[in-house]
């Protein structure tokens, strides 16, 4: 179902960009939610799997697409996007090589494969219930292994400044496992059963 030159090409940038960032960033890294997606989606094109696409695209369509709309939307108007101008601020610093920040560009292709992977594969539903089990289990790996300084998904605060708007940290962690099923994963689910066959 989905053709072997899309497969390879694929798989290529995703080795690239893993040598890259575990040489630049460390392990720890590949733990971010996009992440996960851009590895996880070489598997399921691999296997045409259609509950692994599914789960990926559930996991960060939204995210995905909210750092597209801000890194076009600086690119050709030069501004930040009002709301969104933090998620891309970080491709257009001067001090970070052209090289490095060129290897975040698989945010672009991302969103666009796994909704023509799903197209021919079909939305398989259990995919909200997976995805989220996986969140909840990412969240926690997130906060015990990496460094409060990389604020990797936000479990420290909202931002790169870790933003927890007054609450305790534990309240803040609270909540945001879960506004992330709810306010997330839920939305994208109920979207992608409407508009998208369902798994053969």
């Amino acid at each position: 179902m989905i053709p072997v030159w899309i497969k390879l090409a694929y798989t290529l940038m995703v080795v690239v960009v893993v040598l890259v960032y575990w040489r630049k960033y460390g392990p720890g890294n590949f733990l971010w939610f996009s992440d996960i997606a851009m590895l996880g989606l070489v598997a399921a094109l691999w296997l045409e799997n259609s509950l692994l696409v599914s789960m990926m695209t559930v996991g960060v369509l939204i995210p995905e697409l909210a750092w597209n709309a801000a890194y076009f939307y600086r690119l050709l108007t030069g501004l930040p996007m009002p709301g969104l101008g933090k998620l891309t601020d970080y491709m257009f610093e001067a001090q970070r090589p052209r090289w490095l920040r060129a290897m975040s560009l698989f945010h672009v292709p991302l969103p666009p494969l796994m909704i023509f992977a799903l197209l021919g594969m079909g939305y398989d539903g259990r995919a909200i219930y997976c995805q989220t089990l996986l969140a909840w289990v990412v969240l926690g790996l997130s906060y015990a292994l990496t460094a409060r300084s990389e604020n990797v998904n936000w479990v420290h605060g909202v931002g790169p400044a870790g933003n927890t708007f007054g609450m305790s940290l534990w309240k803040y962690r609270l909540l945001q496992a879960l506004v992330l099923p709810v306010g997330v994963l839920l939305p994208t689910h109920l979207a992608l059963l409407a508009l998208i066959a369902p798994v053969r």
